[in-house]
């Protein structure tokens, strides 16, 4: 089938699996591109976990746990079953957790329209297979890169749900995938820019949640602001070195999915990440960061698949390493200051 004929076949009805802060922001920025469009019936539908927010979200229109002073939409509707999310869907938007994102593809195969595009919102790589989600889809859900896409950029929740300006980038090998998605999300509040750059936007969007939690760490130790700037600019480093290292595009870096969201990971105290980083540096426990905080630190989950996809492709990244050793408990947050920049003397832009 051409790529025009499936644009033309494929459903509108639109999945996002998760209903989180993210996924339910992102449900929001679609209805409300649809209500841009003229569409004035949308069929957008959130998967949730738990009955109580799929009710909430479907009868009050709030999503009290993670978005509590947001008026969602009233055409966003919720379920808490994945099969009847995902049945009919021309896009099924991933938005959970990266290390339950496998145990969910079954099922979601199971439903999905030969013509649908799988959108991932997932910063984080699999533990013990370092796949990316990219990967993970094309061997779970059998899925042509074509029909994937993946949206990142500097794109914290809470300040797109209160619909504040906001960019970011939609990644497919296939431009027109891109486009489709690009103007299904494209609003007042919220402008996407397109590149084919999938292997970057994915790399760039799993390092930066590591490299925030050593700035969180620094926040912690009562570092200052030169501490930050120099782990965020040499973490921007790293980022490139591996991704580059992976078939990515160097320029991507320097874009929205690259140094825009290290910035607004690494800077802002909305961050998961970067909090977490803050709690570590002041002496909480990895088992006490965790519960303290509402959703998954990406970066806490996925920096032993960072570091371990790092090492088997011979990439240096220092950073990555000492927040590997911290999460493990081989390394105190005392003694990391001389592990956060350490590299040979050698000139600046030298890989």
């Amino acid at each position: 089938m051409s790529q025009a004929n499936a644009e033309a076949e494929r459903p509108e009805r639109i999945a996002v699996i998760g209903a989180g802060s993210w996924g339910t922001t992102f449900a929001k920025v679609l209805a409300d591109s649809a209500a841009e469009r003229g569409v004035t019936d949308p069929d957008i539908v959130l998967w949730a976990r738990r009955a109580e927010v799929a009710d909430a979200i479907t009868g009050q229109h709030r999503n009290p746990d993670y978005l509590p002073d947001i008026s969602l939409p009233e055409t966003l509707t919720a379920t808490t079953s994945l099969e009847d999310a995902v049945s009919g869907a021309g896009v099924v938007v991933v938005a959970i957790p990266a290390q339950e994102v496998r145990g969910h593809l079954p099922a979601i195969r199971a439903q999905l329209d030969p013509t649908a595009v799988v959108v991932s919102l997932v910063k984080g790589l699999e533990r013990g297979t370092d796949a990316r989600m990219s990967e993970l889809c094309a061997e779970e859900l059998g899925l042509a890169a074509g029909r994937f896409a993946v949206v990142s950029g500097p794109n914290l929740a809470m300040e797109i749900a209160r619909e504040e300006p906001t960019a970011t980038v939609v990644a497919s090998t296939e431009p027109a995938t891109a486009e489709w998605i690009a103007v299904r999300t494209a609003g007042p509040y919220f402008r996407p820019y397109t590149n084919t750059d999938v292997t970057g936007v994915e790399i760039c969007g799993v390092v930066k949640n590591v490299i925030a939690l050593a700035v969180g760490i620094c926040d912690g130790l009562g570092f200052g602001d030169n501490s930050k700037a120099s782990v965020i600019t040499r973490g921007l480093a790293e980022t490139t070195r591996l991704s580059v290292r992976l078939g990515g595009q160097a320029e991507t870096l320097a874009g929205l999915a690259g140094l825009g969201d290290l910035v607004a990971t690494c800077a802002s105290p909305l961050s998961r990440n970067r909090t977490a980083g803050r709690h570590l540096g002041q002496g909480l426990s990895v088992e006490r960061t965790t519960s303290e905080l509402k959703q998954t630190a990406e970066g806490m989950k996925s920096v032993s698949a960072v570091v371990d996809l790092a090492r088997r492709h011979g990439v240096e990244m220092p950073i990555c390493e000492a927040m590997n050793a911290v999460i493990t408990g081989t390394l105190d947050v005392d003694t990391l200051a001389g592990l956060l920049l350490a590299r040979d003397l050698k000139p600046e832009g030298q890989p």
